[in-house]
Parts: structure tokens; sequence; C-alpha cells
């Protein structure tokens, strides 16, 4: 017997089917859409930009968005100073050096805080960075993600990280991290008329002193959305394939039926 490929026997077959390209192809337009955001914080520079507050750029539980890399803005709160790290691998004129970070709240001290790159000192040796601030803070700086692309960090014990990675920041102290951190602009600080003690006996911190941006990161997400493309492309295939075998009828089958004797057994 030949099943019409409207038969209610495949409408679990058609379901599937719709379900499964419906998720490939919606999957690979959210990897798409990265790609495009990636390409689009590339192409423009908001370094310059006039400072906007923090938190009308970003909020404490929200992902960092793409489209704010590198934004001036402006911070009000007060200093976390057990939660001070140095950041190593930061190069500045041939010579090796290190970031010194403090974590800075939004608001009151029990608020939700952001890493602040208050300044670079050359090694990586904590003994070598001046005493962390204490009490609060006005300032003014860049704003950045949350790094975390490179290895681990090998020693937890220690004040001294590979990267600004949020992840390890957080456990050194009682609150919320924001999703991103800031590197402290003294020069506009200064003209503000911000108050910073932060970045005393530090050499200033750059954005020439960011590891350079894996030039993998946005093409691996291109490379994402054509896979789940073929993935849909694929699922398309096996649905034609499955309901072409069932509803067209074989000539050997019809054949055999034909032979076959009236009242005849299988």
């Amino acid at each position: 017997m030949v099943i019409a490929w409207w038969s209610p026997r495949l409408w679990g077959v058609h379901l599937l089917a719709l379900v499964c390209t419906a998720a490939a192809v919606a999957l690979g337009l959210w990897q798409w859409s990265a790609w495009q955001a990636h390409r689009e914080a590339e192409r423009h520079d908001i370094t310059h930009a006039h400072p906007e507050a923090l938190t009308d750029v970003l909020g404490p539980d929200e992902p960092f968005p793409s489209q704010q890399i590198g934004r001036p803005v402006t911070i009000e709160g007060t200093w976390l100073p057990e939660g001070t790290v140095l950041v190593t691998g930061r190069e500045t004129d041939g010579e090796d050096g290190s970031w010194v970070v403090t974590p800075l709240t939004v608001g009151g001290p029990d608020d939700p805080a952001i890493p602040v790159v208050r300044g670079w000192i050359p090694g990586d040796d904590p003994a070598d960075a001046p005493p962390p601030p204490t009490g609060t803070a006005s300032l003014v700086g860049w704003l950045q993600p949350g790094e975390g692309t490179g290895a681990p960090d090998s020693d937890q014990t220690d004040a001294v990280l590979p990267e600004v990675r949020i992840a390890d920041l957080v456990q050194r102290v009682d609150v919320d991290l924001y999703g991103g951190f800031v590197i402290v602009d003294a020069e506009d600080t200064a003209e503000q008329g911000g108050r910073n003690a932060g970045t005393d006996d530090l050499a200033p911190a750059t954005l020439d002193q960011l590891p350079p941006a894996s030039t993998l990161t946005g093409w691996r997400n291109f490379a994402y959305a054509l896979e789940w493309w073929l993935f849909a492309a694929f699922a398309v295939f096996l649905w034609w394939r499955h309901v072409r075998d069932v509803t067209t009828a074989r000539p050997e089958t019809a054949a055999s039926a034909a032979e076959r004797p009236v009242g005849s057994g299988s």
C-alpha cells in the first residue's frame, strides 16, 4: 500500500523534521548575529566618546554589550582593598609588567562592584605595588569585557592572575561583580573633577596594554553558524529521504503482491 505524504502516519516525522530544522536555523542565526556584533565592535572606536554613567551602559546582572567595548564611563563608589590583585603580562614599550586591579562598588559599600585597573607597575611582584586605596572614589575609565580565553590561574593562593577573569576576582570579595572591568583614565578623571586616590604611585594603564584580540573569535562564530545551517540542511535531507521511501512503492514489492495467491499467508 502506497502512503501519501500527508498521511497521519507521517505527521510525527514531519513535526520532528520541522523542530530540528527550526532549531538549527535559529542557532545558526544566533551565531551569525554574534559574528556581526564582533565585526561591528571592531569597526567602531568609541574610546573618545563622552563618558556615560556605568549604570546607564551595563547592569550588574547583564551580559556585556559588545558594542560598548572601550566606552568611557563614570563610576562612583567605595574601594574594596581586599580584592586587589596583579594581572601579569601587560607590556609597555617592550617592558613586561602588571596591572594593579582593585574592585570598586558602584554605589554603596554593599552594592555590586566592578574591577578597576588602577595603573601599571613593572614586573609581577605584589610587594612592588603601593597599598590599595580605601574610602570612596569618583573616576572615569574605559569599559572592557572580562577576559578568560587564556591559561587558567596556576596558583590561586596568591594575588597574581594571568587575566582579568571575573570568575577569579569574585571569589576575593563579598559582593557581586559586574561582567566587565574598567581601565582608569587618570587624565580624564582629573578633568571631570573626580576623586581618585587609586592611581597614586602607579604608571598609567592604557588600552595598548590589552592582550591582542584573537582573530579567531569572530570567525569561530561564523563557522558555527555555517555548521548549524548544514545540520538544518541534513535534517531536511533525512526527512525527504524517509518520506520518499515510505510514499514510493517499490516495483518488486508491487510485483510480488500481484503474484501472491489470494488468501495466502506471508
